[in-house]
């Protein structure tokens, strides 16, 4: 068969089969990422039908797909919704960091795979997944609960935080020294404060200059100068996924809003690819012998990530309840997750299929820790005899009780 035939035919058979898996995904309420990584082990070498032809077009359309993904986050906050985020949230994102980074960086040094294989597994188990968190707090209907505001603070830090974490990495698996390395970072610093400070006193003008009431040149625009951005920040070190953040940073009011409907489908179509690419470059084979350490890893990750929510629920004041459900919806891993793997996959060949089966468990089990977090810890406190009640917290003393139920009516008021 033709090159350019097969090329068409493998790729309309993958994008209806990513369509008709993401109706699936939706009938059950899922997300469609395990899915789409379970469709990528399926067509990937060892597979049940691996792909020739369009390989190197899917390698080109993940990369897109990465841009995209980082670019629509990026438009989803202003430079002062960030700044004040910094302001209020750094203790809860400092606790996110050392909590959750932690255990994927010993897990990997345990493995043998030494600090680069450190940084990059920290990396994963550290990142939870704004996509699925999104869509989970608004299938469960508590966008307008109190604690969601914090869940949103803590995702912001995240999100900030690679444009510093991922040009250190991408240093580190260049196998840059100390100096090389520092230099990344100061640039990845520098880069960021600058354009912070462009949107912060230039968005309005940056706006304007994008500006356009022709949704297709608006759309060229938006796409070719971030696309162009991403590539000048890939050849500087800095990812392009991180120069893609920061031209949706920069980018603001109805030119954002704009951008984001026209984008929007591009996104979910290149960032499937993505995910599929990520999982036709990891041999199904590789995943049952990791299988053990992935799930060892998951339990202990989705116990810090609810300490996490649970810490930065109770540092702005929210009740028992609220504090828990806080904690199970920032369980989910997903696409920063699996970002980071494809960028350490190629140093560390490792790392692939530990974290394909560290996200493929914990983008399940984070929907369901999202709803029945809560609820559990209140039914084993009635099961233990009352403890603190379902309005106290642990170890709280009377008077944090009585403040703290209050606040309870109104988390529960908001659901």
């Amino acid at each position: 068969m033709h090159d350019t035939t097969a090329l068409l035919v493998e790729l309309g058979s993958v994008i209806l089969g990513l369509g008709i898996i993401g109706r699936l995904a939706g009938r059950v309420g899922l997300s469609p990422i395990p899915l789409y990584l379970l469709a990528g082990l399926a067509f990937g070498e060892g597979g049940l039908l691996p792909l020739g032809a369009s390989e190197e077009f899917t390698a080109v359309g993940a990369e897109i797909g990465v841009i995209l993904l980082l670019l629509l986050l990026g438009l989803e906050y202003s430079a002062s919704e960030l700044v004040t985020s910094l302001k209020t949230q750094y203790p809860s994102g400092a606790v996110d960091f050392v909590l959750n980074a932690t255990p994927g960086a010993v897990a990997a040094l345990l493995l043998g795979w030494g600090p680069v294989g450190g940084v990059a597994l920290g990396g994963v188990t550290w990142i939870s997944s704004s996509g699925v968190i999104a869509k989970v707090l608004t299938d469960l209907g508590r966008l307008g609960n109190r604690e969601t505001p914090v869940i949103l603070g803590v995702l912001v830090i995240e999100d900030l935080s690679m444009a510093v974490y991922l040009p250190l990495l991408t240093a580190m698996l260049a196998g840059v020294g100390f100096a090389g390395g520092s230099i990344a970072l100061l640039v990845a610093l520098g880069t960021v404060g600058f354009v912070l400070y462009l949107a912060l006193r230039h968005g309005r003008l940056i706006s304007r200059a994008v500006s356009s009431d022709n949704p297709e040149m608006l759309l060229l625009v938006v796409l070719g100068l971030t696309v162009l951005v991403a590539g000048v920040a890939q050849q500087l070190q800095v990812s392009a996924a991180v120069g893609a953040f920061l031209v949706g940073i920069a980018l603001s009011g109805e030119v954002a809003e704009g951008a984001r409907k026209l984008l929007t489908p591009l996104r979910d179509l290149f960032a499937a690819v993505f995910f599929v690419f990520f999982g036709l470059s990891t041999d199904p084979a590789e995943i049952p012998p990791v299988l053990l350490p992935a799930a060892l890893l998951a339990v202990v990750t989705v116990f810090t990530k609810i300490a996490t929510g649970w810490y930065a629920a109770r540092r702005a004041g929210i009740g028992s309840r609220g504090r828990w459900r806080a904690g199970g919806t920032l369980v989910a891993r997903g696409e920063f997750s699996i970002v980071i793997a494809g960028l350490a996959v190629a140093t560390e060949p490792r790392i692939g299929p530990i974290a394909t089966a560290y996200v493929l468990i914990l983008v399940i089990v984070g929907p369901l820790t999202a709803r029945w977090t809560q609820p559990a810890v209140e039914l084993i406190r009635k099961w233990r005899g009352g403890g603190d009640g379902p309005a106290g917290t642990p170890g709280a003393a009377p008077a944090e009780r009585a403040t703290a139920a209050p606040q309870e009516e109104l988390a529960a008021s908001a659901d």
